[in-house]
């Protein structure tokens, strides 16, 4: 335990900043984990926010971020598009009368 007063002061800071760290992390645990159970464009947005925030932040360091958005932007790719399906319309014979 410190004994000076400044040293006292320094330990609560960093108790403080690594309670704050945790919970910035557990975020993007979080964010990654709802953007691989369900890859959408938006749920992509909202991460990538996350983990430029963080690297900003400089509690991910800017490599990670980046190569965790590039893994997980190959999963917004391979997820299957909905493609608009164009009706077929059925032609029917003409008969004479």
């Amino acid at each position: 335990m410190p004994i000076i007063k400044s040293a006292k002061k320094k330990l609560r800071q960093d108790e403080k900043r690594t309670k704050i760290n945790l919970i910035s992390k557990k975020k993007a645990k979080e964010a990654i984990k709802e953007f691989k159970k369900k890859p959408t464009q938006t749920s992509f947005t909202r991460l990538s926010s996350i983990l430029d925030t963080l690297s900003k932040k400089k509690i991910f360091h800017m490599n990670k971020s980046s190569r965790l958005k590039s893994r997980l932007s190959k999963l917004l790719t391979k997820a299957p598009q909905k493609s608009k399906e164009v009706k077929k319309v059925k032609k029917t014979k003409k008969t004479s009368l």
